[in-house]
């Protein structure tokens, strides 16, 4: 039976204006259940609802208003750092993984329940196939020693060489898994900075031999400073790839020519909760720590801004002691940032525009946004990386249409072929 023209004309603008379900849903107020029931026909939606949805769409940028140009999926999400850059494109989320089930629930409260979210990304590596087929691939994949050894040493003793060996027991093999059983003609991988030094240069070594020699991309990579988007400095490297030729290059990001200071970001003094200033113990055992350091010719020890400087980087720990990111406090012991801070100081921000919601406890939130990637950052790759994306698509959608085309001719002059 025929879905309503109501039902039909629903979809079409939920669509146009980019939301998901979850977020049509939340800004209708509304159910996903009910939205589900306007999209196949079993609830008129109401008038306010339709007039909504056009106004909202009317409001929205020209490129928002068009059905997702491509498919993407979302592994070791944390908290959808990366989905905002990739759905701000265009793109449509399949599939997420996240083990953690703080993340998983402020990635929820961020982008609804329009799919689950995957837990234990290994499940999957096992069987790929229970992943939807995607264009994009994002994953900010955690870096674990790599236990590397000479191929003719392995070869002698008669073990596999190649991923299925130098990665084995990493989360990078698991990923390496996925990206050999769905193929997608992009991807971006993110890490520390870090992962270009480790073990001696080793690790990256075979993460690029993995994609470029085993797995059949053109890579990109480059270290990016998030500091002219946001006022931190925070290095992390971005990897790029392609199944087929790009003429993508890095030194096209656009870059502002000068970032923010910490005033972008803080709250006003007097509205800030006195439990994130520093208590007396602390403050003096962070002096006493960073003089006896100081004494010993380091540098370890607190570090304290004010609202025209620019952050260290933020780091998982954070909820610890602060230390890293103290605000100074004329007349006062000095405070932490508040979990407000810290996502704007990492850019978290709703693709409507509206505040990036915190559903967890502190502790829980420093952790999650000192583990998260630069908003603006991801962005930026990803309006870059766009038209690249686009034209993936059309190569590999040109290849098919030629296949479906040839293919009932081959089938003629050899019908073993058809039933293959």
């Amino acid at each position: 039976m025929p879905r309503p023209d109501h039902s039909i004309e629903f979809e079409a603008l939920r669509r146009k204006t980019g939301l998901s379900r979850a977020e049509a849903a939340g800004l209708l107020g509304v159910t996903q259940r009910t939205v589900r029931r306007y999209e196949n026909g079993e609830t008129r939606p109401s008038p306010v609802a339709m007039k909504w949805l056009q106004q909202h769409l009317a409001r929205l940028p020209e490129q928002r208003k068009k059905p997702a140009a491509f498919r993407f999926i979302d592994l070791f999400a944390g908290i959808g750092g990366m989905r905002i850059g990739f759905d701000a494109i265009g793109g449509e989320c399949v599939f997420t993984s996240e083990w953690d089930k703080y993340c998983q629930a402020t990635y929820r409260e961020n982008f609804g329940n329009d799919h689950p979210i995957a837990g234990d990304i290994r499940d999957y590596s096992r069987d790929p196939a229970l992943i939807p087929a995607h264009d994009v691939l994002l994953a900010g994949f955690p870096c674990q020693p790599f236990s590397i050894a000479g191929v003719s040493k392995k070869n002698a003793l008669g073990r596999p060489h190649g991923f299925l060996c130098d990665t084995q027991g990493t989360l990078f093999f698991d990923l390496a898994q996925i990206i050999k059983h769905h193929q997608p003609p992009v991807l971006l991988l993110e890490n520390v900075k870090n992962l270009q030094g480790h073990d001696k240069g080793r690790t990256f070594a075979t993460i690029i031999h993995v994609l470029r020699e085993e797995l059949g991309y053109e890579v990109h990579h480059r270290v990016i400073n998030a500091a002219p988007w946001v006022p931190q400095k925070r290095e992390r490297i971005f990897i790029v790839g392609f199944k087929k030729p790009a003429r993508f290059d890095f030194d096209r990001l656009s870059v502002p020519e000068h970032g923010p200071t910490l005033r972008s970001i803080l709250d006003p003094h007097q509205t800030v909760d006195p439990k994130y200033t520093l208590t007396a113990h602390l403050w003096s055992y962070l002096q006493e720590y960073k003089d006896k350091h100081r004494a010993k010719g380091n540098g370890f020890g607190y570090s304290l801004f004010g609202p025209d400087d620019v952050a260290r980087t933020l780091s998982a720990r954070y909820f610890k002691d602060g230390s890293e990111v103290l605000i100074a406090q004329p007349g006062n012991r000095p405070r932490r940032l508040t979990p407000r801070e810290c996502a704007r100081l990492m850019g978290f921000g709703r693709i409507d525009g509206s505040e990036f919601r915190i559903p967890v406890s502190d502790t829980q939130a420093y952790k999650q946004f000192g583990n998260a990637v630069v908003v603006p950052v991801v962005n930026a790759v990803a309006e870059l990386m766009k038209p690249h994306i686009l034209r993936a698509i059309e190569i590999r959608s040109a290849r098919k249409q030629r296949v479906q085309v040839e293919l009932p001719f081959t089938a003629k002059a050899d019908p073993a072929l058809v039933d293959g």
